[in-house]
């Protein structure tokens, strides 16, 4: 079988080649944040600015003995409301990003789809391992479903999005509310999301170049959230949606993943279950595309029709009611 870097093609090749060796060396996650954090600072630094968008951040309550969750809200100027909502989680692994890593992207899409986009901050591990993470996404997503009104959101109309760990704790999400039935969700959109700690699949042990999400790192992130061993029994759902035994009752659900990614056969695999479960469910696998590659490489033809793809489900589910 032909190497990962064999089946790229020279742009891909030409960028991973710029990302720092070690950048996703997770034997110290200290130092590991403070080089992605300073990575994608400067990738920001040199990006243009979104207009026409209004940022507040929210300090909301916790869980119960938990401390303060931080929500950044971004609402489109001149938008009369009641619109859509998209609550999103930013990704980096269990242990590693920040919500003003996709300040730019929450800007874009509010623009774009003329919605009120609300990012969460949530609590990381391995300090703050499952149920931490979830329980902070999920009272976010509880305060901007209880705060629908005051920020011109209609409340019938909220997705929930992430990308990688984000998509993940999304997928982890529509399964919590769906179960503690407050808070009723549209949409959810999973983008290459990590789903599954038990890393079983040919793509966990196929996926292993260092300069991408590679199989260490996976195994490493998984550990670190659930504070014991990835793949240990005993896992719960809301911390690997794969291990949930039901999915029925779920939002509709849209999957976008590259062939050459860690995640796509665990990603096909759940897609295929949303569908058994009768989970109305859009999946898209792309060839040559690897873990992040829509970032790394946004101007290559394959990731600008990514790009359209995604935004194109998004407006057809927050729209089709509006």
């Amino acid at each position: 079988m032909l190497s990962l870097e064999d089946r790229l093609d020279e742009q891909s090749k030409a960028v991973l080649e710029m990302i720092p060796e070690g950048l996703l060396d997770l034997s110290d996650i200290t130092t590991a944040r403070a080089a992605v954090d300073g990575l994608m600072a400067a990738m920001l630094a040199d990006a243009p600015d979104v207009p026409g968008v209004e940022v507040e951040d929210h300090w909301v309550p916790g869980a119960p003995g938990d401390p303060d969750v931080m929500v950044r809200v971004y609402t489109p100027s001149g938008v009369d409301g009641p619109v859509p909502g998209l609550y999103w989680i930013h990704g980096g692994g269990m242990v590693l990003g920040n919500v003003p890593m996709d300040d730019l992207n929450c800007k874009g899409v509010a623009v774009q789809m003329g919605c009120v986009v609300a990012s969460v901050e949530y609590r990381l591990a391995p300090e703050h391992p499952h149920p931490a993470p979830i329980e902070d996404c999920y009272a976010g997503l509880k305060w901007f479903a209880e705060s629908s009104d005051a920020l011109g959101v209609d409340l019938g109309r909220i997705a929930i999005g992430g990308a990688s760990a984000g998509g993940g704790l999304a997928a982890a999400l529509a399964l919590l509310a769906r179960d503690r039935g407050e808070v009723g969700v549209c949409f959810q959109q999973l983008i290459y999301p990590m789903l599954d700690d038990r890393n079983i699949t040919p793509s966990s042990h196929y996926v292993q170049h260092p300069k991408t999400w590679n199989r260490k790192a996976n195994i490493a992130g998984w550990t670190a959230l659930l504070g014991k061993p990835a793949g240990s029994d005993d896992v719960s759902p809301y911390a690997s949606p794969a291990r949930a035994e039901d999915l029925s009752g779920l939002p509709p659900a849209f999957i976008i993943v590259g062939e050459l990614d860690l995640f796509v056969d665990e990603d096909i695999e759940y897609a295929q279950r949303l569908i058994q479960a009768g989970v109305p469910t859009e999946l898209h696998v792309f060839p040559g595309a690897f873990h992040g590659s829509d970032l790394m490489v946004p101007m290559s033809e394959n990731s600008q029709r990514w790009a359209a793809i995604r935004a194109a489900a998004l407006r057809q589910a927050l729209h089709r009611n509006g």
